[in-house]
This record gives C-alpha cells, sequence and structure tokens, in this order.
C-alpha cells in the first residue's frame, strides 16, 4: 500500500546548502484527494505571506503540481504524499526558514524541477519571499543586507526585529525592484564600502564577478584627494582609507 523512492540533490552551481541532501517521498494510498505531509526534515508554514497557508507542510504550489500531475497521469486520485529530508532540520538553520516561520525543515521550492547552472534563482525567490513574510506582518522597515557583518550592524543600529532582515547578498537589484512593486515605507540597504560604491554607480549585481569598482567615480567624489592616488588604489577600501576626516562614505551612501 506504499512506496517510496529516494534521490541526492544536485545543486549544481547554485549557493544551496541542501547539495548532496537525500531527499525521500513515500506515497500511501490515502485521500480524500491527493494530499502533502511534512516528513522528517520538512518545514511547517507558521506565518501569512508565503505562497502556503500556516499549518501546512512548506511544499510549494509548483513542485506540488508537477507531483499532482504525476500521480493523475498514473491514474492516482486518492494519494498521500510525505517528503522527507534526512537532517533538514539542521540544514534549515543555515536558510532564511526560520524567520520566515518556516518551523523544523527546509521548504521545496523549484519552479521547474530543474536546476540551470549558475542560475541565481533560487536566492532572489527568497529575497521576495522574505520581502513578502515583512509585508504580511505590517513591517514598516526591512533592511537588505550583503552579508552577516552588515545584518548585525544594522540589526544593533535600528533594533529591527530577524524578520526584517533580508539577506540580500550581492542581489542589491532583485531586492529593489520586487520593493518598486511591493513597497515597504522604510528600506535601508547596508554592505562594506566597495559594495556600497558599486551600488552608488548603479551596479544592481554586486558580486566581483560581474561589477567592478569604478576609481575614476571614487576620485571625482573625494576631490580633495590627489586623483592619480585614488587612480592607483588597488580597492575602494583602500580609497577610503585614504580619506580619514573626509565625508567619503557619506557621499557614497548618499548616491547608492
Amino acid at each position: 500500500g506504499w512506496a517510496r523512492a529516494g534521490i541526492v540533490k544536485d545543486a549544481g552551481d547554485d549557493p544551496d546548502v541542501t547539495h548532496g541532501a537525500m531527499v525521500v517521498v513515500t506515497v500511501r494510498m490515502g485521500g480524500p484527494g491527493i494530499r502533502f505531509f511534512a516528513g522528517e526534515g520538512v518545514g511547517i508554514v507558521t506565518r501569512e505571506g508565503l505562497p502556503i497557508p500556516p499549518g501546512q507542510p512548506a511544499i510549494n504550489p509548483v513542485p506540488r503540481q508537477l507531483i499532482e500531475a504525476v500521480i493523475r497521469e498514473q491514474g492516482g486520485s486518492d494519494v498521500d504524499v510525505e517528503i522527507a529530508i534526512p537532517g533538514g532540520k539542521l540544514l534549515a538553520e543555515k536558510t532564511w526558514n526560520p524567520r520566515l516561520g518556516i518551523i523544523g525543515g527546509l521548504s521545496i521550492l523549484g519552479t521547474t524541477g530543474i536546476v540551470h547552472p549558475f542560475s541565481c534563482a533560487a536566492w532572489i525567490a527568497s529575497i521576495h519571499r522574505g520581502v513578502d513574510v515583512a509585508r504580511a506582518m505590517g513591517l514598516q522597515h526591512v533592511a537588505g543586507c550583503t552579508g552577516s557583518t552588515s545584518e548585525d550592524v544594522v540589526r544593533a543600529y535600528y533594533g529591527l526585529p530577524l524578520e526584517a532582515m533580508l539577506d540580500m547578498g550581492d542581489f542589491a537589484g532583485g531586492l529593489l525592484k520586487y520593493l518598486r512593486e511591493h513597497p515597504v515605507p522604510r528600506v535601508t540597504i547596508a554592505g562594506g564600502f566597495g559594495k556600497m560604491v558599486k551600488l552608488a554607480q548603479g551596479a544592481l549585481d554586486l558580486h566581483s564577478g560581474r561589477s567592478q569598482v569604478d576609481l575614476d567615480l571614487l576620485a571625482d567624489l573625494v576631490p580633495e584627494l590627489p586623483r592619480q592616488s585614488v587612480l592607483g588604489a588597488n580597492t575602494a577600501q583602500q580609497v577610503l582609507d585614504m580619506a580619514p576626516g573626509l565625508d567619503l562614505a557619506d557621499r557614497i551612501a548618499s548616491r547608492a
């Protein structure tokens, strides 16, 4: 009356903590209809703002649709589907799930079921879901941060709750474009000086492989320094170190 299959996930080049995890699905005759259950290591939704309502296993609509289509192709109608990821509860602590209100494990995400090499769509989708949850909670102030250091600084400075912190990584554009369509009253963008210089240049992807610091721009913004010294710098941080007592960081923040 039941069958089980498991597969080791290959996340390709995505920055994905579930790379190498075992995903196990058990199907049983049950119902009524096709029902989904969270096995070991798969979380339960506890907050509004996500595509799945509270109380349901964190299995997103597209994976559900894919699974339902296969079951119906095989003539099934009353089937219970349990998805488990052994060890998923610990892995989930490295993800956004706790702050999104997904408790007890990982989410089953996915849009097509196919991993595209160098795709960062999953990360950007997580940013979007973070905005959705913050809006559903009625938060008035959110912060997009490039990493844990900037997140710690912003949380301490503004006293923001964990749910307001959006781990945007290098994807400033992915956050800002979504916020343009799904606004909140106040947004803070936080990152190291070099990342903010790139944002000040108009770069929306702050990754070192996809945008570079424009030293000419920096030279324009700090005319008090010899231009050739700025142009000869190795990093933006080096330019900042050349300018003690000047408000270079403020100038960059304002332009960003």
